[in-house]
């Protein structure tokens, strides 16, 4: 039986814990992902979870926890936020490079300075080549939802790859929405328990692990990760669709509205997504060929698919909640990136707003598209970091 239940983000992402049957919990606290780790020491606490929590000293300490956790072959999760990751950046090569199967909600805050309590996407872009997989959350279905589809692609054989599952601060974190909460036994059927693979240690066969590595073999253990990140793509189409077979619900790569026909499409991650959905929508009552592409797995990157998705459009328009300092934002690049040879070579306009929790909203969405509007018109036909949300008249008394 299906639940349904008013909930916030970060009750989401517990729940889907829980639901996991996660057998070991590292964290430390900070804003905004706190209340994860808090309800699922709740659960802890009563009974409702049988798992090991340990509370740590720092974010540092909760990685480096988790490493050990998963390397002795518990199902493990932690969970982190802006300075929170960077302070973790020394470790998460490592749980990545030794391929365990690690969960870590990210409940996305800005990294200073200025200091910041709210989200954008700056601390997971600053981890984006650890060898991680990235999968973006809309809303808190999408953040409940996530966690199960994080820990069967993280432990298919095929892939062995920690998962951040990123939802932005506040905006999903602390937003209260009705969330189907799934039943026990269907997420049993859908999660299988965990098994030990590959990487674990074992007091009859005793080894090092993460040793100092010659040159002789460090760049083939490295290029297995990369294809195994790559095989990671069809494994998510695979686990996604099982997830609607048994839930109802679709996951992906990507996800797409009305882009069929869509003369203009609007790309973002995120609850930006949500909002550009709407905006979509809204222009197309109005007799106006917009669609949507909304990212999911930024980690690996689709390009094949998102290539296939915007193999019609006469016009791009990127949107990123990170400014991706001294270039362009970060999605716009990947996308760039993806059409860069293509026999359809659409304009591409790359913006970026958002920061530091400002609100990206329909307005300024309707903005983007008519400064591409503008661009084009001009005959530019490709353009990138245009800061879309910024108060020129506060900037220029500065």
């Amino acid at each position: 039986m299906v639940l349904r239940k008013a909930i916030d983000g970060d009750a989401a992402v517990a729940e889907g814990v829980r639901l996991a049957r996660v057998q070991a919990i590292a964290a430390y606290p900070i804003t905004p992902q706190t209340p994860i780790v808090e309800n699922i020491s709740e659960y802890v606490n009563r009974g409702e979870l049988e798992a090991k929590y340990i509370a740590v000293e720092s974010e540092h300490s909760a990685l480096t926890a988790v490493v050990g956790s998963a390397l002795v072959g518990a199902r493990s999760f932690t969970a982190t936020a802006g300075v929170g990751l960077a302070l973790m950046h020394e470790i998460t090569g490592v749980a990545s490079g030794c391929r365990l199967p690690i969960v870590m909600a990210v409940a996305n805050r800005s990294l200073p300075s200025p200091w910041s309590l709210q989200t954008d996407h700056s601390d997971a872009m600053g981890e984006r080549d650890q060898g991680w997989i990235q999968l973006y959350a809309e809303n808190c279905q999408e953040a409940l939802d996530l966690v199960l589809v994080a820990y069967r692609l993280a432990e298919d054989e095929r892939v062995r790859i920690p998962v951040m599952v990123c939802l932005d601060g506040f905006y999903v974190s602390h937003t209260t929405e009705v969330v189907s909460i799934p039943d026990q036994q269907q997420v049993d059927r859908y999660l299988p328990s965990y098994k030990n693979q590959n990487l674990y240690l074992d007091v009859e066969e005793p080894f090092t692990v993460n040793q100092l590595t010659s040159a002789d073999v460090f760049t083939e253990i490295k290029y297995e990760h990369y294809l195994a990140l790559e095989n990671s793509l069809q494994v998510l189409e695979e686990v996604g669709a099982e997830f609607k077979n048994e839930f109802g619900r679709n996951y992906g790569a990507i996800a797409q509205y009305a882009i069929d026909d869509a003369e203009t499409i609007i790309v973002a991650m995120g609850s930006i997504a949500g909002t550009a959905l709407q905006v979509a929508k809204e222009l197309r009552e109005q007799g106006k060929a917009v669609g949507l592409v909304k990212v999911t797995s930024f980690r690996p990157f689709p390009k094949a698919r998102i290539r296939e998705a915007l193999a019609k459009a006469k016009k791009v328009v990127v949107i990123d909640r990170s400014a991706g300092m001294g270039s362009e934002g970060p999605l716009a690049m990947e996308i760039k990136s993806a059409l860069y040879g293509s026999s359809h070579s659409p304009a591409i306009y790359g913006f970026c707003g958002g920061l530091g929790g400002r609100d990206f909203t329909r307005d300024t969405i309707v903005k983007t598209l008519e400064k591409s509007n503008e661009l084009q018109a001009s005959g530019i036909n490709n353009g990138g970091g245009i800061w879309i949300d910024v108060k020129e008249a506060e900037v220029n008394e500065k």
